[in-house]
Order: structure tokens, then C-alpha cells, then sequence
């Protein structure tokens, strides 16, 4: 359903702002539970907290008495297995006013190394303006987002016009792989004019952002083949070509001399943002001293807008354990991002196509395991300059777009799926945040704001009839 762009009205603000306050330690609180189960939906792990993350989530929402239905449901992954449960509540509006699909998941990335956290990662613990926890940036506190921008909605309408569906994914963090089944299953109970995903970032603590582009994904392992044997590397080294000089090699032709990605067929997006100078990005990056950026374009625009190759992981004989043998055979595996607007599948040909032709010495390529993900372009529409008004009222500074180097898969599965839904990408993470990794945090006046921008969308979006 088509509706009209207007202006954010802004009596809704000072209300929206004083009830989010208020209820603020509660937000606080039940991050700090949620943050307390361990739902990882990683096959090495208990699956048994999955099925106590989702019923805490649910009870949540059921504790509102709002929804017509809140369900834990689940649907099949490809290989015919139960996928995690994830949680589904659906509340039908007035005909003729917007519905709004919130999104977010409860699944969280393991913790890694224990020794590399300052504080318990399945211990809420609060640090300064910072609570610490695994999953309490990624993505729970998107859960309190939406938890709480509709207590707001409740408190301070009348009458709630917008129809509203919750959708809390339970496997996020191991690749949604039952979310396209999930789609299928419940797709007359997920259709919505506006589909808001809380599972991305702000440009800084103190500058919101939509994020308005996501890259493509394609990842591709193969294996190099030269011998069909092992050898001495001293009685055949000097004719011999070796694998692991020849994948050395065949690797170093997916960039050129200024670290430009080289693998024909691929695209660019023109993209539009803040910029990020050389410095800012050392340090978020951690580069060492001395150590230079590759590539020749602005590093925003390199980072949203171009295909990116990395070599994520190369199977070769470690140090402490290598003799002088020539190896018959390498295995490598390569991440290549593609600008948003690329189909993966032509990534992927280009990837195949570029590793068969570089090759050298008439080295044997075999093709193994392949991944692929789409990338994402937002459109523009009502709702989402509507959103920048909020953000904009609840942030310090104006709100901007941004570009995620990273993909969302799941985000082009919506669009696939609701083709006339508009989407908006929001998130709670800030630089800091540190989601996936140790010491992962939420900055709470960061939720605060998210609270209050998302509070904002759905009051204005309530007064939104067709």
C-alpha cells in the first residue's frame, strides 16, 4: 500500500521523550536479562538455550497484551532439519493505515576466547555509560528497541491505528538458513507496508544513520594442483613448481599494483555519505604504524560501493610442523564483496572465471564449496524520510545515510518476497559496540535515542491513513 510523504510532527516529541525516560531502567533491565542466555544456534552448542532465549522474547511481548498472537515457530532448513525457534506476533490494524514489520533476532555469535573479555560475556555488566555482554548490542538491543518504542505507542495514543508484527529470528548469527522456509510458511502473518531491520549501526555515538546499501557476498574455496605427489624439496626445488608458490602467486593477480581489486566482469556503486579520512580509518581498522591503506579511491566509497577480495583462510603446512617438502597441492578459500547492485551469481562466474585464467605453470584448479548473498539498495520512500526526522530529533546531529561493506542476505529476502514493502535498515550498534567480538557493549544513550527515533516513527506512522 502506497502513502504519502510528510513531515514528522513534532508535538509528538517532548511525550515520546519523557515516557521513554521513564521507562528507561526497565529497557535496561530486560537487555540485562536477555544478555543472561547463551542462545547460540551454532551446532556445537546447546540448543536448549535457543528454546529459553525465544521464550523469554516472547513473554516480553506477551506481557504488553497487545498482539492478537505471539507464536514460537520454526520451518525447515534446506537440509530438511528444524531450524532455531524464532518468535512471531502479529497485531492487525485499521484497513486503511500503514502496517510495520520490526525485525530483529536473539541469537548471538559465540563468545571466543574467554581470556580476551574484561568482564563474564553471559554477565550483564554495566561500565560507565556501557552495558557489557555478548548479544547486547547484536541484537537484543534491537528486541528492547521494538519492546519499547510500542509501549510507547500504547501509552500515548488514543487509538492504535497501525498494525504492527514482531519478527525475532533465532538464527542470525549461524546464517538464517531456515529464513527463506520461514517466509514461505508465515507469509500472510509477515506481509507489512514498512519492514524496520534493528540489526545495523549509526555512523557515530553522537550521528544516527540509516543504512541505505548493503554489498553482495560470494566466497568460493579451491584447491591448486601442480603434483601428484609430494617431493624433497631440496633434490626437485628450482624446475618444480610447487602449489604453494603457485597459489602465492595465482592469489597476488585478484589485486593490482595499487590494491585495486583486478578480477574482470565485476560493477561499482556511486555511493553517498559521510567520509572517513585515512586516519579515522587506521584506527578503526587497527593498522599498525607504517602500514598503508590499499586501493585508490575514498575509503567510504571503497568500502560500500566497490568488490573487495580476501583471502580468509589457505590450508599449507604451519611452520612448527613443516619439513622441506614441496607440496602437491594447496587449498584456499576467498571472499569476494560485490558492489550492491551486482548479482552474486555473476560474482561468482567472474571469481571462477579470473582464478581459471590466472593460474600458472598450467596449474590444476578445483573447485570446491561456494557461498553466495545478494546486496542490498534502499529505497527511497515515506518512511524513510520520516525516519531521518526522527533520528534527527532524537540524536544530537542530523542523521545520515551510510553504506555497510558487510551483507545482509536475509534484508533482499524481504525484498524478494514484499517487492512493494519499503525497508528500513536501523541499528543500536555504534563503532565501539564490538559486536562479534570480545567486549562487545551497547552504548545505552545510543539506545536511548533508538528508543525514542523508533517511538517517533510509529506515532507518526499511526496518525498515517491512506
Amino acid at each position: 500500500m502506497a502513502f504519502p510523504s510528510i513531515p514528522m510532527n513534532p508535538s509528538w516529541v517532548e511525550p515520546a521523550s519523557k515516557f521513554v525516560d521513564s521507562q528507561f531502567p526497565s529497557a535496561i533491565g530486560s537487555l540485562g536479562k536477555l544478555v543472561k542466555i547463551p542462545g547460540i544456534a551454532w551446532p556445537s552448542f546447546d540448543p536448549e538455550n535457543l528454546e529459553l532465549s525465544a521464550a523469554a522474547v516472547a513473554n516480553e511481548f506477551r506481557n504488553l497484551e497487545f498482539f492478537d498472537f505471539v507464536d514460537i515457530r520454526r520451518s525447515l532448513k534446506p537440509s530438511g532439519e528444524q531450524g532455531s525457534p524464532a518468535v512471531l506476533a502479529r497485531r492487525q490494524g485499521s484497513p486503511d493505515a500503514p502496517h510495520i514489520l520490526l525485525y530483529a533476532h536473539h541469537d548471538v555469535q559465540p563468545p571466543g576466547d574467554l581470556e580476551l573479555w574484561n568482564t563474564a560475556p553471559f554477565e550483564a555488566t554495566l561500565v560507565g555509560e556501557r552495558l557489557f555482554g555478548r548479544g547486547a548490542s547484536d541484537d537484543k538491543a534491537g528486541i528492547v528497541a521494538h519492546l519499547h518504542s510500542i509501549k510507547t505507542l500504547i501509552a500515548l495514543v488514543n487509538k492504535v491505528n497501525l498494525g504492527i508484527t514482531v519478527f525475532i529470528e533465532g538464527e542470525e548469527e549461524a546464517g538464517s538458513e531456515s529464513f527463506p522456509a520461514f517466509l514461505a510458511d508465515n507469509k500472510v502473518d509477515l506481509a507489512a507496508d514498512l519492514i524496520v531491520v534493528a540489526d545495523s549501526s549509526n555512523w557515530t555515538e553522537e550521528i544516527p544513520a540509516l543504512t541505505t546499501s548493503l554489498r553482495g557476498a560470494v566466497s568460493q574455496t579451491f584447491t591448486l594442483h601442480t603434483l601428484d605427489h609430494a617431493v624433497h624439496s631440496g633434490m626437485y626445488g628450482g624446475p618444480l613448481p610447487d602449489a604453494a608458490t603457485a597459489m602465492i602467486q595465482l592469489l597476488a593477480t585478484l589485486h593490482d599494483r595499487k590494491g585495486d581489486v583486478a578480477i574482470e566482469g565485476l560493477t561499482s556503486v556511486l555511493t553517498a555519505g559521510p567520509a572517513m579520512d585515512i586516519e579515522a580509518f587506521s584506527v578503526a581498522a587497527g593498522l599498525l604504524p607504517g602500514v598503508e591503506r590499499i586501493g585508490g579511491k575514498p575509503v567510504t566509497q571503497q568500502i560500500w560501493g566497490e568488490p573487495a577480495v580476501t583471502i580468509i583462510g589457505m590450508d599449507i603446512p604451519a611452520v612448527d610442523v613443516s619439513s622441506n617438502t614441496a607440496q602437491p597441492s594447496i587449498r584456499a578459500r576467498v571472499s569476494l564483496r560485490l558492489s550492491p547492485s551486482q548479482d552474486p551469481q555473476s560474482g561468482l562466474e567472474a571469481l571462477k572465471a579470473h582464478l581459471l585464467k590466472h593460474a600458472p605453470y598450467g596449474a590444476r584448479v578445483e573447485f570446491g564449496r561456494h557461498e553466495v548473498g545478494p546486496g542490498y539498495l534502499a529505497k527511497d520512500g515515506w518512511a524513510a524520510n520520516l525516519a531521518h526526522e526522527a533520528l534527527s530529533a532524537a540524536w544530537p546531529n542530523k542523521s545520515v545515510n551510510i553504506g555497510i561493506g558487510g551483507s545482509i542476505p536475509f534484508i533482499s529476502q524481504f525484498a524478494a518476497v514484499f517487492p512493494q514493502a519499503e525497508i528500513l535498515v536501523t541499528g543500536v550498534e555504534e563503532p565501539d559496540s564490538r559486536a562479534h567480538s570480545p567486549n562487545e557493549s551497547q552504548h545505552l544513550p545510543t539506545l536511548r535515542r533508538a528508543i525514542l527515533a523508533q517511538s517517533l516513527i510509529l506515532l507518526n506512522g499511526n496518525d498515517l491513513l491512506k
